[in-house]
């Protein structure tokens, strides 16, 4: 993180250092068109665009960071972890389920999705394919509880 903060701004830097060689090109040619004016039009563009790439990949890193820790809290409240949370033992609502059987229904969710793009759903009469067989484990039973009660008790 430290490294893509330090390519920030050091390309800022020299984005700034570059619109200043320009207006000071500018000044000197008296607004005129140069050689030199043209050169360091060419490195603002250049300065420019090195900026928009460390600022993409600024953004890619925050963004890692924050899918990250939307997970953690996923799974901090899906297991109960969460320190004084609402969702605790003893709140009300669903119930904590196991990492263990998160991390179950998360691959399958992620099987499912794949199986959906690829249009093999098997949604035989409409519907998402949940009971149609496609599931890789069969069809879903009738019952189904999402919520897993059984986990409520670990």
């Amino acid at each position: 993180m430290e490294s893509t903060i330090e390519s920030l701004s050091a390309a800022y830097q020299d984005f700034i250092s570059a619109a200043t060689a320009v207006l000071e090109s500018r000044q000197s040619s008296d607004g005129e068109e140069t050689p030199a004016t043209a050169t360091a039009l060419e490195a603002f563009k250049q300065r420019w665009e090195l900026l928009r790439v460390a600022c993409d990949q600024a953004e890619e890193l925050v963004e890692s960071v924050r899918q990250r820790i939307g997970s953690e809290c996923l799974v901090d409240e899906a297991t109960g972890a969460g320190a004084g949370s609402a969702s605790g033992p003893g709140s009300q609502g669903i119930p904590p389920i196991s990492a263990v059987r998160l991390e179950q229904m998360s691959k399958a969710v992620r099987w499912l999705v794949i199986e959906l793009q690829h249009g093999s759903g098997g949604a035989a009469g409409g519907g998402v394919g949940l009971g149609g067989g496609a599931h890789p484990h069969g069809p879903v039973p009738t019952g189904f509880d999402a919520r897993f009660t059984e986990d409520g008790a670990q």
